[in-house]
C-alpha cells in the first residue's frame, strides 16, 4: 500500500457512507470496532481482506495499515479504544459475530460520542465484556506472496466462478499442483479449496449488499445451485443469506 496516511485517534462515531465509498490506506493509534448497521464493510490489509455484514464487527488493531470500503449503502458505527485496552487479546483483524445485545449496545454507545456521562462509561464497560465472548467469524481472505500463488489468486478473483483445477490453474501460471498446494498451507494457512470458499463467500456478500438475489449470487460466485450456496453460508454465518441484516439501524 502507497501513501499511507496516519490518523492519530480512531474517534467514536456515526457515519453514513454511500455505496462504493472508500478510504485510502491508513492506520490510527487506537483500536477500533467497526460495525454496519446497514451494508457491508471490507476491509483490506497488505495480510488480506475482511468482510463483515450486519450480524458482525470487525476487530481493527491499533497501527493497522488498512482500506476501507463500504458495499452498499452504509451506515458505519466506529468504537475507538485506546492502544492500552485490548478486550480480545488480537494483534490481527478479525470478524466477530454481534449478537442482539452487543448490537444495541454499539447503536447506543456511539448515538452520542460527545457524551462523557458515568452512565455511558458503564455502557462501554458492557459493551466490551459482550465483545470478549464474541465468536470470531472465520471468513478472513489472506494474500499470496509468492508471485505465482498471487497469479493464481488473482485469476479467481477475476472470476469467482472459474472451476478449473489446482493442476489446470498451475499450468496458466507455471507453477506444479503440488507446489501451490504447499504455497497455499504455507502462506494461506488453509488448503486450496478452503481458500476459494472464502473468496466466494467475499464475493458474495458485497454482491448480496448490492441487492442481487441469492439464486444470482449462488451463479455468479460458482456454487452448483442456490441451496448449496445457502447451506456453505450458513455454516460459515450462522444464518442464512435471505435472513441477513442489511438495513435495520
Amino acid at each position: 500500500m502507497s501513501n499511507i496516511r496516519h490518523r492519530p485517534r480512531a474517534n467514536t462515531a456515526v457515519r453514513r457512507l454511500p455505496s462504493g465509498f472508500g478510504v485510502g490506506a491508513h492506520h490510527h493509534d487506537d483500536h477500533q470496532i467497526v460495525y454496519a448497521g446497514r451494508g457491508v464493510l471490507s476491509v483490506t490489509t497488505d495480510a488480506g481482506s475482511w468482510v463483515a455484514p450486519a450480524t458482525s464487527a470487525l476487530w481493527i488493531p491499533a497501527g493497522t495499515v488498512h482500506e476501507p470500503r463500504a458495499c452498499g449503502e452504509t451506515d458505519l458505527h466506529t468504537v475507538g479504544l485506546p492502544a492500552t485496552v485490548n478486550p480480545l487479546g488480537l494483534d490481527r483483524p478479525a470478524v466477530l459475530a454481534v449478537g442482539p445485545l452487543l448490537r444495541e449496545l454499539i447503536l447506543e454507545y456511539t448515538r452520542d460520542p460527545a457524551d462523557q456521562s458515568p452512565e455511558r462509561r458503564r455502557l462501554l464497560a458492557v459493551l466490551l465484556d459482550q465483545l470478549r465472548h464474541s465468536p470470531q467469524r472465520p471468513i478472513h481472505l489472506p494474500t499470496g506472496r509468492d508471485p505465482r500463488l498471487a497469479a493464481v489468486c488473482a485469476l479467481l478473483m477475476d472470476d469467482p466462478a472459474d472451476g478449473r483445477t489446482l493442476t489446470t490453474l498451475g499450468a496458466a501460471v507455471g507453477a506444479s499442483d503440488r507446489t501451490l498446494a504447499r504455497l497455499f498451507r504455507a502462506e494461506m494457512g488453509m488448503t486450496f479449496p478452503q481458500w476459494r470458499t472464502q473468496l466466494r463467500l467475499h464475493r458474495a456478500l458485497l454482491l448480496l449488499a448490492e441487492g442481487m438475489s441469492v439464486t444470482a449470487v449462488a451463479h455468479r460466485c460458482g456454487w452448483a445451485s442456490a441451496s448449496a450456496f445457502i447451506d456453505t453460508f450458513r455454516r460459515t454465518l450462522g444464518h442464512t443469506p435471505g435472513a441477513r441484516t442489511l438495513s435495520r439501524a
